[in-house]
């Protein structure tokens, strides 16, 4: 579904080099949905080969099969044939608590007990007690320890900071296989969230050897009311209907676009409601408190995820910014048509309404095995 003021044409969303990129995404055709990639500006339909990306990521070698040409990328009606989310079968995993700034936002949801107004008061005390110091710490490192003992003798330690500066990543997921929501679509909140927000991510996409083979962006929806409440509650205020948009493609690494390339990546995010209110934010990757591969190989260590999986690698971006009332903070309405940019990356563009409000999640892996089957594409030579 196209937003107002949003043209089918692919140069809307599309990276700035896109006719160099290497592109991986999926579309909803007629027969269903269908895998494609644009290679030199060119969009192919590579379902015979590979009827899922998973297929294609876990069998990647760096050579692009044959398909049926679909013509120049930046002349494809997108209207008729939507982008959807780029991954089908891989997990949805996310990492949290990955930025500093993003640290002490969390340490503020959780002393406010999900009170917005309860949490501009206790913002500023806290971001020059634990802020600065949380900015210059290694995570795991002996000073992250030393840290960790000093904000305990003064009553300021929180679980939110142990994932940031201890050990071991908060690793989480993000939702059910199959879930997320494309470009264009409509993303939910839950109808009884009085305080979310968006959290606008870089998005590593990983096979099932864990071998990172690309990135795409990522919108992980929260909710800071709920979460506020009780870490204990991150299910519900993480996982809900259409509270997860990847896209609009995966940009396969090559050549001309690496892991460092990630970890450069600045994101943007813009929020513009129906009331005329618009926010404007940036994520900076270089800001990470831990590597990308670090995470990958955290969430890696004792798990395997036979289809692949995306991890999402956290956000510096938590608005603070009064949107109603002085001290209130911000929260999404109906309607906030939210646009997740990077240069290299595209850009991912969804409206808000409630996860009761979206379109009923109907469509699973028994609907996309019958869908594949019934077009002849799990053949055992398929299936490889």
């Amino acid at each position: 579904m196209l937003m107002g003021g949003e043209t089918a044409g692919a140069a809307a969303f599309l990276p700035v080099d896109w006719n160099t990129a290497l592109l991986v995404g999926r579309i909803q055709t007629a027969a269903g949905p269908t895998p494609v990639i644009v290679r030199d500006g060119r969009l192919t339909d590579v379902s015979r080969a590979f009827p899922t990306v998973s297929q294609l990521l876990n069998a990647w070698t760096g050579d692009v099969p044959a398909g049926v040409d679909l013509g120049p990328v930046e002349e494809f009606d997108f209207a008729a044939s939507p982008l959807l989310a780029p991954v089908d079968l891989q997990c949805l995993k996310a990492a949290g608590v990955t930025f500093a700034v993003s640290a002490v936002e969390r340490v503020i949801e959780e002393r406010a007990r999900g009170d917005a107004a309860r949490a501009e008061e206790i913002r500023g005390d806290l971001r020059d007690k634990v802020g600065a110091d949380i900015r210059a710490v290694r995570p795991g490192s002996e000073e992250a320890a030393r840290l960790k003992a000093a904000l305990i003798a003064d009553g300021l330690w929180s679980q939110y900071l142990e994932v940031a500066i201890g050990p071991d990543a908060e690793i989480f997921t993000k939702g059910p296989v199959l879930s997320a929501m494309g470009h264009g679509a409509q993303i939910g909140v839950r109808s009884d969230s009085a305080w979310n927000n968006p959290e606008p991510e870089v998005v590593l996409v990983c096979d099932a050897q864990g071998r990172a083979l690309g990135a795409t962006l990522g919108n992980d929806v929260n909710l800071r009311d709920f979460e506020g409440r009780s870490a204990l509650l991150l299910g519900k205020a993480k996982d809900n209907n259409a509270s997860c948009a990847l896209g609009p493609f995966i940009r396969l690494f090559d050549g001309g676009f690496t892991v460092d390339d990630v970890r450069r990546a600045e994101v943007e995010l813009t929020i513009e409601g129906r009331d005329n209110y618009r926010l404007e934010g940036r994520s900076f990757m270089s800001e990470i408190s831990r590597d990308p591969l670090e995470l990958v190989r955290q969430a890696m260590s004792e798990h395997q995820y036979p289809d692949g999986f995306v991890l999402f690698c956290g956000t510096l971006f938590a608005p603070t910014q009064d949107r109603d009332a002085p001290g209130l903070g911000f929260t999404h309405k109906v309607g906030d048509v939210v646009r997740v940019a990077s240069p290299r990356l595209g850009v991912l563009q969804n409206e808000v309404t409630t996860s009761k409000a979206a379109p009923p999640w109907a469509f699973g892996i028994a609907g996309l095995m019958r869908n594949l089957a019934g077009r002849g594409l799990l053949s055992a030579e398929a299936a490889r």
